[in-house]
């Protein structure tokens, strides 16, 4: 049985939110694109992309459910609450995918509500929650991870640029105060400033999903410079194709056999919709399954 199994994610084509605009391909479309580049998974998307809970296990068409974004504003009590039937719609949904063996069955990913004052910096010196701010916030992650957990699912929290859990030492903090596993995002430690290699090693034995990115801070530099925000940031090219960036992914993927780690492994490329053409993105997705099919993976 192989211990670790590759997916990808509706945002590497650019979706990640459903509105009155169609999306850039259908979710038909997406699932023949990931399965004909030999992934073996999918992350979920915006809820409804890929089907309800009464269709979901046949449109992926053989592929296993890897994951999928549940986003909660955990420093605001009120809001926190309000999204709450948002991540049990999300619950509902996980409850139909296809089975799965027990170190790949699919992670709900708790993401964080975005600080409207914050952004990453290189160096990872943005600010982030106060001192006092901290019992609360952990409080309602935990709240969250029960909730998963007696739905039958054992979630990981997703640190993520321009959020209250941005560079490592929120990280750090958050695991303290939480009995929460980690879903290390390769591109989003990079770009606050972490190395994603260390932090592999470094928090293991807490890491229990992982979404494969590269990054250029090179980008990230300017994007800063012209004040614009982190979608922004994703349009222009921030979270780059394996390879083109700065991540160290021969280090990435030792690291990953090194500290024995199993599941999955999600292979993103967060980009907006229209800013690159579907078969550019299709082309995309094949290659970086490619690079880490190189690597061993």
């Amino acid at each position: 049985m192989r211990l670790i199994s590759v997916a990808n994610a509706p945002v590497s084509f650019g979706v990640f939110e459903l509105s009155d605009a169609p999306p850039p391909l259908t979710s038909a479309e997406m699932v023949s694109a990931i399965a004909g580049a030999g992934y073996e998974g999918i992350d979920l998307g915006p809820l409804g992309y890929l089907g309800t809970k009464d269709d979901l296990a046949e449109r992926l068409d053989g592929l296993l459910l890897a994951g999928g974004w549940a986003d909660l504003r955990y420093g605001d009590a009120g809001e926190f609450g309000k999204g709450l039937d948002a991540l049990d719609a999300t619950l509902e949904v996980f409850a139909a995918a296809p089975p799965a063996p027990d170190h790949l069955k699919p992670r709900p990913t708790l993401g964080c509500s975005g600080s409207p004052a914050r952004f990453a910096r290189p160096g990872g010196n943005a600010p982030g929650l106060e001192p006092g701010e901290w019992a609360g916030y952990a409080s309602r992650v935990q709240e969250a991870v029960r909730r998963c957990r007696d739905a039958g699912f054992e979630p990981a929290f997703h640190h993520h640029l321009g959020t209250y859990v941005e560079t490592p030492e929120d990280v750090e903090r958050l695991l303290e105060l939480t009995d929460v596993q980690l879903c290390l995002d390769t591109g989003h430690l990079l770009l606050a400033g972490g190395d994603p290699v260390t932090a592999l090693r470094d928090w293991s034995g807490r890491i229990g999903h992982v979404h494969v990115k590269d990054g250029d801070r090179a980008i990230l530099a300017r994007a800063l410079d012209d004040g614009v925000d982190l979608r922004e940031l994703m349009g222009r090219g921030g979270f780059a194709p394996l390879g083109e960036g700065e991540l160290d992914l021969p280090g990435v993927v030792r690291a990953l056999e090194e500290t024995g780690y199993t599941g999955w492994v999600i292979i993103e490329q967060d980009t907006l919709p229209g800013r690159r053409s579907v078969a550019q993105n299709i082309t995309d997705q094949a290659a970086n399954r490619e690079k880490l099919r190189e690597l061993g993976l």
